[in-house]
């Protein structure tokens, strides 16, 4: 049996929270103006992929500000001398191919997320079809940069610090026309539900759309906005 006990002095875990600390989408914090992002599958994966190789994952802490310790549990396979078979020889894999709408070329879209990764993502994708994008990592930027840059398009996520997405929408649309009140505007996010999507359109948002979004999705929910934006000018 092979043990790795993985540990750090961070932010720890709570007593009561530990028993479920793998199930999937629980936090300890939930709200959408957590500090810390992420959706509450990365335990859970983690533990369905310990499992799958017969082996186990506790987590332990001492408490909140007391840092958390992880012990994965594995078993070794005895090592062979020679392979039963051979190894099939790793293909690349394919770039995803997706069709540009004509409405994207040249469109001005403001993505913001909290997340680099996210949207770096979405950015790249509406890049590749000629869109001109300009990134923000908070709700303030995302209202400087519309000030500043009067884009065509808005895309946001609703789960961010300090402000969610909920509360910028809510100072867009407070906006006259002239300054952005009127932007075409879609909220990208893992809060997927239908309440989700009732708060988010009552919110200002004209598209809900749940992550992760395929890039086909990505550039067809952008061309029907951008028809929007057209139509408004």
């Amino acid at each position: 049996m092979l043990e790795l006990a993985v540990m750090d002095s961070g932010h720890g875990i709570r007593e009561h929270f530990l028993p479920f600390v793998f199930e999937p989408f629980k936090q300890a914090d939930s709200t959408t103006t957590r500090a810390h992002g992420g959706l509450g599958l990365g335990l859970s994966i983690a533990k369905n992929l310990v499992e799958m190789h017969g082996g186990t994952i506790h987590a332990l802490s001492e408490g909140e500000g007391r840092g958390s310790t992880f012990i994965v549990r594995l078993p070794v396979a005895p090592l062979r001398e020679t392979p039963t078979r051979s190894s099939p020889s790793l293909q690349p894999r394919p770039i995803p191919q997706w069709d540009c709408p004509p409405e994207l070329a040249g469109l001005r879209v403001l993505v913001v997320d909290d997340e680099l990764d996210a949207r770096e993502l979405i950015a790249t994708v509406l890049e590749q079809c000629g869109s001109r994008v300009e990134r923000a990592g908070s709700a303030r930027e995302a209202l400087e940069k519309l000030d500043a840059w009067r884009p065509d398009i808005l895309l946001s996520d609703i789960g961010m610090p300090d402000e969610d997405g909920y509360a910028l929408i809510r100072q867009v649309r407070s906006l006259p026309p002239d300054r952005g009140g009127t932007i075409p505007a879609a909220s990208l996010t893992a809060y997927a539900g239908a309440e989700d999507r009732r708060r988010a359109l009552l919110a200002g948002f004209n598209m809900h759309v749940p992550k992760p979004v395929e890039p086909a999705e990505l550039v067809a929910v952008v061309a029907s906005l951008g028809r929007i934006a057209r139509a408004l000018k």
